[in-house]
């Protein structure tokens, strides 16, 4: 790669639903690279029912993102490197909260770099008001009726007060 080619990394994950901690590492991905492929897998790899479809996913953050040129969102079924190298991209990002994130994330790194080498993984941790933040915590206490907007976007916070009013 010649390194004035523009850089795309995936930034790949279930968002379900996209919180301030992923829009953060999307965001500041765009300090080191030129794109940012958020993408949507359509088949999740822990054994987690989605509380919204991968159509309503993608349009959060479709939402999310629209003042963002450098950031396309999209879905992506199979192995990841395969997508990657379908998409020019020469890095993955991903976000790191915990000790217990890094093992796994590590672990996954490891195995995607021996399917493609020339692949980097960044690893990003979060602003520190949202290294607790996940969007399960989010989807749970919106479930109960819990005020959520302090840790997603307008368009997100609509969704999931619809969602779990029984309005969709």
């Amino acid at each position: 790669m010649n390194r004035s080619d523009p850089v795309t990394a995936i930034y790949p994950g279930s968002f379900d639903p996209v919180t301030l901690g992923h829009e953060d590492i999307a965001r500041r991905t765009l300090r080191v690279v030129d794109r940012v492929v958020v993408a949507v897998a359509e088949t999740a790899t822990h054994a987690k029912q989605p509380t919204f479809d991968l159509e309503e996913r993608l349009a959060m953050l479709r939402d999310v993102f629209e003042d963002e040129p450098r950031i396309e969102c999209v879905s992506f079924s199979g192995l990841l490197v395969e997508f990657a190298k379908e998409r020019g991209a020469s890095a993955v990002v991903r976000g790191l909260r915990a000790v217990s994130d890094f093992e796994y994330e590590f672990q996954m790194a490891q195995m995607n770099r021996e399917l493609h080498p020339d692949l980097e993984f960044i690893f990003l941790t979060p602003d520190v008001q949202m290294a607790f933040l996940s969007a399960s915590l989010v989807k749970e206490v919106a479930r109960l009726g819990g005020d959520v907007s302090p840790f997603v976007s307008t368009p997100v916070l609509r969704r999931l007060v619809a969602h779990f009013r029984g309005e969709r």
